[in-house]
């Protein structure tokens, strides 16, 4: 297993390349740094002076890939490109516009991400694996039949009415929990407990209509019918041998998600004021802040593959027939 790890470590490395060069090109050969400059500095007649020193000050007044003037290593190393692009494998992500260091403010803003992510994921799995076994366990009766009209109707409604209508009925009309906003120790969970109830609510529809059809899918196999005839009651069948073996396809959905929690929840932290990974994106947008979402978009590639590993690795660990080579 560990020569497989390796092998798809390196497989990531053409793979972020890949995604490094791409990125650049958005931002500085679609989006050259003086249109980036004439965007940042928000005005309708910028002089090149202005251009100029905007440039200066964030490195963009070197050459994209050559630099002709340098000499030696500079010739490579002087350059827009390595600069901004290829330092970040070595997580080396610099400074946003306003002066602060990109990697200590994502080290301070995970936290609180991993506050909303962590409970939300644990929960919204649970709600949605139970939701899904129920509807299995009375399928083809009038509890599976509504129970799958309600997961469509969730499924169907838009994110931002669950934050929107969650937010005036608990915090503005019932005053339970604040609006808005984050607080660090034991005080933060006032302020999580309704992003997390609303983004579990928000998951359930599509997740339990998925899980369902996984679990239907086993339901029909050979061994279900095998352990019914050995006389075992439908709850044993459904929780200890269903369950078990529809855990490869709920893996692959799931694992692969796990290393993405730290990258946030751009929504519900932007409308919930928690300081978080995701807001941090939504901000640098916002702000134009094109190194930080350079950063963010590199971060989520990293997670990415890291959880494809994950998941292959998991395999083996759920069903021993699996062999990682």
């Amino acid at each position: 297993m560990f020569a497989y790890i390796v092998r798809r470590l390196l497989y990531a490395v053409p793979i972020l390349i890949g995604v490094n060069l791409v990125t650049f090109g958005l931002f500085f050969v679609v989006n050259s740094p003086d249109d980036m400059a004439r965007m940042q500095l928000g005005v309708k007649r910028v002089t090149p002076e202005a251009i100029e020193r905007w440039k200066a000050e964030r490195g963009y007044d070197r050459p994209l890939f050559f630099n002709a003037k340098a000499a030696g290593s500079g010739q490579v190393t002087d350059t827009i490109f390595f600069q901004k692009s290829l330092r970040m494998f070595a997580f080396d992500f610099g400074r946003a516009d306003d002066g602060r260091d990109i990697a200590q403010e994502m080290r301070d803003r995970m936290g609180p991400s991993l506050a909303l992510a962590l409970p939300t994921f644990v929960m919204g799995l649970f709600a949605s694996i139970s939701f899904a076994l129920i509807l299995v366990f009375f399928r083809a009766s009038y509890l599976d039949f509504w129970g799958v009209v309600l997961c469509v109707a969730m499924m169907s409604i838009s994110s931002l009415f669950y934050i929107i209508g969650g937010q005036w009925l608990v915090s503005k009309l019932w005053a339970l929990v604040p609006i808005s906003g984050y607080a660090p120790g034991l005080d933060a969970w006032r302020f999580l407990v309704l992003p997390v109830a609303i983004s579990v609510i928000a998951g359930v529809g599509s997740n339990a209509r998925w899980y369902r059809t996984i679990f239907l899918e086993e339901v029909s196999r050979d061994y279900v019918r095998t352990a019914r005839a050995k006389g075992l009651s439908e709850r044993v069948v459904l929780f200890r041998h269903v369950l078990k073996n529809a855990m490869i396809p709920i893996l692959t959905g799931v694992v692969v998600v796990i290393p993405l929690l730290f990258m946030g929840s751009l929504l519900v932290e932007s409308f919930f004021g928690i300081p978080g990974l995701g807001s941090y994106t939504i901000d640098a947008i916002n702000a134009q802040d094109f190194a930080v979402v350079r950063a963010m978009v590199f971060i989520g590639s990293v997670l990415y593959i890291v959880g494809l590993i994950l998941t292959d690795i998991s395999y083996t660990l759920v069903d021993p027939r699996v062999r990682l080579e």
